[in-house]
């Protein structure tokens, strides 16, 4: 199977072929924000130059600013957090659950406080989170919820699909991702109002566009009585050519996540009948789309042993995986800046997070994008291999 196939390459040559002219220039945009939003059951679908800039404009559209908090997890990229900061606003960091991985009701409604303004979360993986207790929270409490879906295409919950649940759901076209167009990002709503702020912010606050219209028209700006900028904004808008290659892989949609479904299984099989790592667990009910298939390796030092499980890993001929991200609140920029900043009330420590803490330091990642399924069979044996001499190493 092709990551990138014929299609992505003829959408991409048609919209050089229109030389970028002011009146085609919006054309694959145009079709893929149509076609987003129908596949994504949402009424709105706004096109990004990044997964960044989505969660970035919705915060601001959802209203967030100067001292707001917003609930987020640490057990991911810190690109969930930090258009946090760019709002002015604090990250205040949830715990996750120690089977799923995915951020803890239980853990969000202790942070809550008078400032908070809304909740991130993430679908870690592919999996997503217990959206029925999340959004009886923010009905409780009205927060604004925010779903991150960077690592989750058509995966389910319940029988509905990932994005289907907050007032924003924010999608990334990133190298890694089940989609891609080497960068890129769209944001989905069915509420037109934040459509229309959305689109304002994502369009350095044009006034002639909307929900609906993300291109001002020639009869608009050949007027020079015309007022160009109601609000400030930024310029996120997606390129042509990152239009017309995600509308290729948005047709191809099914088939890309099914690949990674198709490994995600054959990894099951290498893992069977051993207590060296256990995976992410798939509650009833939900389907993973898994952006990588997390293992967690069952050790009191961690310090040593993931290393050392690495390392078997990739002499028995493995790839080598991926670690978990540092959590956020542990990287550089926010122990040395953010933690100092006013209205920060955690400590950035062991105790912020501690199944977080737990976590990270064992998460094995394995990549799920092979697109040759005999690689991932051949991986996988490897991987099975690997679990057997490091029994014999404890």
């Amino acid at each position: 199977m092709e990551r990138i196939s014929n299609l992505e390459k003829q959408y991409v040559m048609e919209a050089l072929e229109n030389e970028f002219q002011t009146s085609k220039n919006s054309m694959f945009n145009d079709k893929l924000e149509a076609a987003f939003a129908e596949k994504f059951h949402s009424k709105y679908a706004i096109g990004h130059c990044n997964g960044t800039a989505t969660l970035h404009v919705a915060l601001l559209s959802c209203g967030v600013g100067m001292g707001d908090e917003v609930i987020v997890p640490p057990l991911t990229m810190s690109s969930t957090s930090i258009p946090v900061v760019l709002c002015g606003a604090i990250p205040v960091f949830a715990d996750c659950d120690l089977d799923t991985f995915q951020i803890s009701a239980d853990s969000i409604e202790k942070c809550i406080t008078e400032k908070t303004k809304a909740i991130i979360t993430v679908s870690l993986y592919g999996l997503a989170p217990d959206y029925d207790r999340i959004l009886s929270i923010c009905k409780k409490h009205n927060l604004a919820l925010i779903e991150d879906n960077a690592e989750c295409f058509l995966g389910e919950y319940k029988g509905k699909l990932v994005g289907e649940f907050g007032d924003f759901a924010s999608y990334s076209f990133q190298a890694s991702k089940h989609i891609t167009t080497g960068e890129g990002g769209m944001l989905t709503t069915n509420n037109k109002d934040l459509a229309d702020k959305a689109r304002q912010f994502n369009c350095l606050g044009y006034a002639g566009v909307s929900a609906e219209q993300g291109k001002i028209t020639k009869n608009d700006i050949q007027d020079p009585q015309y007022s160009r900028h109601v609000s400030f904004g930024f310029n996120y808008r997606m390129s042509e050519l990152q239009a017309a290659c995600a509308l290729g892989q948005l047709e191809r949609a099914e088939k890309l996540v099914q690949k990674r479904i198709e490994v995600a299984n054959i990894f099951d099989e290498a893992i069977e009948n051993q207590n060296v790592l256990k995976r992410q667990v798939e509650p009833e009910g939900y389907k993973n789309s898994y952006w990588a298939y997390c293992l967690v390796l069952d050790t009191d030092n961690p310090s040593k042993d993931w290393y050392t499980f690495r390392d078997l890993f990739q002499k028995n001929g493995g790839d080598g995986y991926y670690a978990a991200w540092k959590l956020s609140y542990n990287e550089p920029a926010y122990q040395n800046d953010l933690q100092k900043r006013p209205g920060v009330w955690q400590k950035y420590d062991e105790n912020c997070c501690p199944n977080a803490e737990y976590l990270q330091k064992r998460m094995i990642q394995m990549k799920t994008n092979y697109w040759d399924i005999e690689e991932a069979k051949g991986q996988a044996e490897i991987l099975k291999k690997t679990i057997n001499d490091y029994q014999k190493t404890i």
